[in-house]
């Protein structure tokens, strides 16, 4: 049996000598990390930077457009006139050509700034959209955070558990040697020993877990640990005056929300005057090789509009669709708006509750040692059961632990509620 638990202790040591363990780490500290390193932030910052050349695409149309081009033209036979009989050819068989074009829109009627103005508050909802998820991963990290202390503290308690029982087996079995008890309590003592050492077991593998979820939150290595603050602490923010009926104007998501209805309404804009028409200048150079004609090269300049007169009801296709995406788009926003006013009125109400919690389960756990140390000296006295020890244990270990579960809920939900309210980022 030594030799068995030598060398479990050993593959317990092996294990922990492969993880690395740094300095302690404070909340903000992995904050940071996770601004600067998370993956989901990594690459959700890529559609700010897409939606950006997106508007400075749209943008280049302020600008005239210059096209050239250039080739080189076979035929079997040059082109020619009949003039009274005769044949005059008027081209050669064989020719380059080249020619050069700046055309420039005018004015459209507000297509062009329609576009323009939709694309600036896609980048808008873009960069919105990064804040906003920005907050979501915070939130990510404080509740991974917050949940690998608590894990630690119920190791703790398990722990004491486990010391307690095997405490009392100890003298259930020193009774039972001297006939004063029966073989039942050294049984019940071996089956709540199990009992308490898969507990931590269990709990231990909760924060071995915990710390993989915060290490991928703070783009770490997946086997780096940490020395947590023990001491962490988040407080709520002032509590609304009229609580779940006003909306908080630092959120980003409703913000991100406003920016594409906005984008929408240009959508809108933009196709409902694709049947005006456009107004349109072209300065060209058109240059063909030709030793018939007395001007190879061709400048001109034009002033011209252009209308769409019939394509196929494609036009109208698309005000219609961007008018039923803009209807969409304000059902979203007034979903977000609702979602937002529920998530303040739940994480307040987990606040006051936790808060409540934590107040009541430390009543608790004076109430259950006492119960404790009373049980055991009954039992010492030959006046108790062996069961009402265990349970009494048992009781011990689940106030702390409703304890510090109603500890660090109400830090969740105090970054909740921060959260809630766009504070969090």
């Amino acid at each position: 049996m030594n030799i068995l638990h030598a060398g479990r202790a050993a593959v317990v040591l092996l294990c922990m000598a492969s993880y690395s363990w740094g300095a302690p780490l404070s909340l903000q500290e992995c904050l940071q990390k996770a601004r600067n390193s998370n993956p989901a932030l990594k690459s959700a910052v890529w559609d700010s930077h897409i939606a950006q050349e997106g508007s400075r695409q749209t943008k280049a149309a302020v600008y005239p457009r210059i096209d050239a081009q250039a080739g080189y033209t076979l035929q079997p036979s040059a082109q020619a006139v009949k003039l009274g009989g005769m044949t005059a050819e008027t081209q050669e068989p064989n020719y380059p050509f080249a020619g050069i074009a700046a055309t420039y829109t005018i004015y459209d009627f507000g297509r062009r700034d329609a576009r323009i103005q939709q694309s600036d508050a896609n980048t808008g909802a873009a960069s919105e959209s990064f804040l906003f998820s920005t907050g979501e991963v915070a939130l990510q990290v404080i509740a991974a955070y917050f949940g690998i202390l608590e894990a630690d503290r119920l190791i703790q308690a398990a722990a004491e558990e486990v010391a307690q029982i095997t405490e009392h087996r100890r003298m259930a079995q020193v009774l039972f040697e001297e006939g004063v008890v029966t073989r039942n309590d050294v049984l019940q003592a071996d089956v709540r020993l199990a009992s308490a050492r898969q507990k931590k077991l269990a709990v231990t593998n909760r924060r071995e877990n915990g710390w993989l979820l915060l290490n991928f939150l703070t783009g770490s290595e997946a086997t780096f640990r940490g020395e947590l603050d023990e001491a962490a602490n988040f407080a709520p923010p002032a509590p609304l005056t009229a609580a779940g009926s006003t909306l908080p104007e630092k959120r980003h998501d409703i913000k991100a929300q406003k920016q594409v209805l906005a984008a929408r309404d240009f959508e809108v804009r933009e196709h409902r005057e694709n049947y005006l028409p456009e107004i349109y200048t072209r300065l060209g150079m058109d240059y063909v090789q030709n030793d018939k004609v007395r001007e190879q090269a061709v400048y001109s300049a034009t002033l011209g509009i252009r209308v769409n007169l019939f394509d196929g009801f494609a036009s109208d296709a698309a005000h219609e669709k961007a008018v039923k995406q803009r209807s969409k788009q304000q059902e979203a926003l007034r979903l977000t708006e609702q979602r937002a006013l529920l998530e303040i009125a739940t994480a307040r109400n987990d606040v006051q509750v936790a808060n409540e919690r934590i107040a009541t389960s430390e009543a608790a756990i004076i109430q259950s040692e006492e119960n404790l140390r009373i049980n055991k000296e009954r039992y010492q006295e030959r006046v108790g059961i062996a069961s009402e020890v265990l349970d009494a244990q048992t009781l011990v270990t689940q106030t702390k632990t409703d304890y510090y579960r109603a500890l660090y809920d109400y830090q969740t939900a105090a970054a909740r509620l921060q959260n809630a309210l766009g504070e969090l980022n």
